[in-house]
């Protein structure tokens, strides 16, 4: 307890209580320079009429369920892909884990370099084929779209992830497999996939709550300081919704109604994805 004490204080001041002291705010009519007012549910009632907060919702649901299986099938594929690479998966391990070292504000600016209007690296490379791209950053059907390409070049760590399950999986099992018949993808389906169904569970709820939580890049591409070139509405997720009311607008104690709304579902999602996983996951120690 004595070692741990210094991780405990930090939470407890740094985490635990700031948590519970936005409940209380969101129950109030802050703004900063005044005093707290106490408020009620008002800013709850005010949550469920505001149509930027339903936008701002409904453009993180849709990023996050397109993102999230997404980015665990590429983390799978590669994490494959890796697993047959030899000695050579070393070098490749850190070439892909490389970009999530990369700070998200530099990936922001990185989206707006790849793929700005019709100059950008992305559209460029469709030219040479004769693909004419889209707007990337000013038409809202792709805005979105775009920011899911851009997410995936932070795989490296869900790769890593699987790529230690998939080492795990006893080879006796592929070995009669093969001896039944099965190819490739039978192989992946029955074999590995229910192998190494806790890892995937685990990234897949790990990355829901991340996708639901996305902030940097968007806001440093579309909402950065000063930014009114790239302001895009299809980009405004809902954790950019709370902190623009916070410090755009100060409005504190409906900022914190709205920070409250989004635990609730990240608790709803997450508890949800867990029911599912107890017919879908399979744990050796349950053999």
């Amino acid at each position: 307890m004595l070692f741990l004490l210094p991780w405990l204080i930090g939470f407890l001041v740094f985490t635990a209580w700031p948590v519970v002291y936005t409940f209380y705010l969101s129950l109030t009519d802050y703004d900063v320079i005044n005093d707290p007012a106490f408020v009620g549910l008002d800013n709850y009632r005010q949550v469920a009429q505001d149509s930027a907060a339903r936008r701002a919702m409904s453009n993180t649901l849709y990023y996050t369920v397109i993102q999230v299986p997404l980015y665990v099938l590429v983390s799978l594929g590669l994490a494959m892909l890796l697993n047959q690479a030899g000695r050579a998966s070393g070098f490749f391990r850190t070439v892909f884990f490389l970009p999530n070292m990369t700070p998200p504000v530099a990936t922001g600016v990185l989206l707006l370099f790849l793929f700005y209007g019709q100059n950008g690296l992305v559209n460029e490379a469709l030219g040479w084929v004769g693909i004419d791209g889209p707007n990337w950053t000013s038409d809202p059907r792709w805005v979105k779209p775009g920011l899911i390409l851009m997410s995936l070049l932070s795989v490296g760590g869900s790769v890593i992830i699987l790529l230690a399950a998939l080492r795990n999986v006893p080879e006796e099992l592929y070995d009669a497999a093969r001896v039944d018949g099965a190819g490739f993808l039978r192989r992946t389906w029955s074999v590995t996939v229910p192998m190494i169904s806790g890892s995937l569970l685990f990234v897949f709820i790990v990355n829901t709550i991340a996708a639901l939580q996305s902030f940097t890049e968007a806001y440093t591409a579309f909402f950065g300081v000063g930014n009114t070139t790239y302001r895009n509405d299809a980009a405004e997720f809902y954790v950019i919704h709370v902190f623009r009311q916070a410090f755009e607008f100060l409005q504190m104690g409906y900022a914190s109604a709205l920070a409250w709304v989004l635990f609730v579902v990240i608790m709803i999602i997450t508890a949800f994805q867990l029911l599912v996983s107890r017919r879908l996951v399979f744990y050796q120690g349950d053999q």
